[in-house]
């Protein structure tokens, strides 16, 4: 068994990972910046590390200080949380040469998955549907033919990409060539690499993502999906589970594909399979192989803690369920909080004054703020994670508006009013909408 934890990562995803080590009996590091000094995940560690100054490349991106507080405090295993070096191929495989187990997947699967045109066909090779689209890199002088192969509208993308750098639509021809060098731009500046692909271009599909886990020797089940398609610039807002959009038949028939090809992929630990879903098909996007910031919705249906999952697989424990014992209870909604103004989404970092988190059945406030806490302003504004669960997700609406009114955070600017605005919008209270759906709101579009 692991016996002592290093979580290399900060704010409430290292204060959850901490919570759930403490509940299996496992010691705990926390690594921090000088700017998180006084972060609530390195009070309540058994012991912490600074591991440099704040910026992310010096401290949190840092691999050789994060090993070193590996070998200081002994610590026999890291787990990377989400961003930073979560999904590392490279810092994945020299915790594993030091002798240090990374919780997560093999560095080989990161690899695989990291890469856009790899993992889309990867996908297709596991029986996975795919968004229609060009083999691999697309070159400016092909992109016209291959555009027409797949028909417009169509969507670039960079192919090491994600958080929707280096992605451009052209809905006509004429607007192609702009488009490709606008994001082979954008993805060098981002990425270090121009290279994009090209695929089909949704109107108005649903982001649809399937939760796995796998015991990396080839058993794995789905927990069902959550549907993210509530975003602002390709970032998640507002997720839930299970989808108003899918029914029970659809749920365990694209649940037990993704499952039956992490079956073939000996995938080890926790993931996620994100598809584009349209007119009753799915479309795969790309996989995280990693946790996911909103995971707790599925915790919260399922019952089932993701990061006991991860430690125990890691730690050669196997699935501690089958996919028979895997049943759905009720509905679950998560809203992320930030430090942002909530109408230009600016962010608003500063000392709290003042921290309420509200309570009652069915309710987890996912969060390291307190009262006097300074939000720093070298990192994302995510400070807390408001996650109700309810019997229907009519009941769940219900909670989640009274729970609104309770929160309070001042001293800074938060997004707490954005989603008192959408629970109470007859849109989102019938499950209507689709990925465009909140641009189109917050641009004061009046068909939304």
């Amino acid at each position: 068994m692991i016996s002592k934890i290093l979580i290399a990562n900060r704010g409430e995803i290292a204060l959850r990972v901490l919570r759930a080590c403490k509940e299996l009996g496992i010691a705990t590091v926390a690594v921090h910046s000088t700017a998180d000094a006084d972060a609530m995940h390195v009070r309540l560690a058994d012991e912490s590390v600074c591991i440099g100054p704040p910026p992310s490349r010096e401290s949190y991106l840092n691999i050789h200080q994060i090993v070193a507080a590996c070998e200081i405090t002994g610590a026999d295993a890291v787990h990377p949380g989400y961003g930073f070096l979560s999904e590392n191929a490279k810092f994945a495989e020299i915790l594993e040469a030091h002798g240090i187990t990374f919780i997560g997947p093999t560095a080989e699967h990161i690899r695989l998955m990291g890469d856009k045109i790899t993992a889309k066909q990867t996908a297709m090779e596991l029986g996975i549907p795919v968004v229609p689209g060009s083999d691999g890199e697309v070159k400016p002088e092909d992109a016209l033919e291959t555009a027409r192969l797949i028909g417009f509208p169509v969507l670039i993308k960079a192919t090491a990409g994600g958080g929707g750098r280096g992605m451009k639509v052209a809905k006509t021809e004429d607007d192609l060539d702009e488009a490709v060098s606008t994001a082979r731009s954008e993805a060098a500046a981002a990425f270090g690499n121009p290279a994009v692909y090209m695929e089909k271009y949704l109107e108005k599909p649903r982001h649809i993502e399937i939760q796995v886990v796998g015991d990396g020797e080839g058993n794995a089940i789905h927990l069902g999906e959550r549907d993210c398609s509530l975003q602002r610039r390709h970032q998640k807002v507002w997720e839930e589970a299970t989808s108003p959009a899918l029914n029970v038949e659809q749920r365990m028939k694209i649940g037990q594909t993704c499952a039956d090809a992490m079956k073939k992929l000996k995938y080890r630990g926790a993931g996620t399979i994100e598809f584009l879903y349209e007119n009753g098909e799915f479309y795969f996007i790309e996989m995280n192989t990693r946790l996911q910031v909103e995971h707790p919705v599925t915790e919260a249906i399922t019952g089932i803690d993701l990061v006991h999952e991860q430690i125990r697989v890691a730690s050669g424990g196997g699935l501690s369920v089958k996919q028979e014992d895997v049943t759905f209870q009720g509905h679950a909604i998560e809203c992320r909080i930030n430090a942002e103004d909530p109408r230009t989404f600016v962010p608003s970092p500063g000392t709290i004054t003042l921290f309420h988190a509200p309570g009652g059945l069915g309710v987890r406030v996912d969060s390291g703020a307190y009262a006097g806490y300074r939000i720093p302003p070298y990192y994302d504004s995510l400070i807390g994670k408001l996650i109700v669960h309810g019997r229907t997700r009519v009941e769940c609406m219900m909670r989640l508006r009274r729970v609104l009114d309770e929160f309070v955070v001042d001293g800074i600017k938060t997004t707490l009013p954005l989603f008192q605005d959408l629970v109470s919008n007859p849109d989102i209270a019938n499950g209507d909408y689709d990925i465009h759906w909140l641009e189109h709101y917050l641009a004061g579009d009046p068909t939304h």
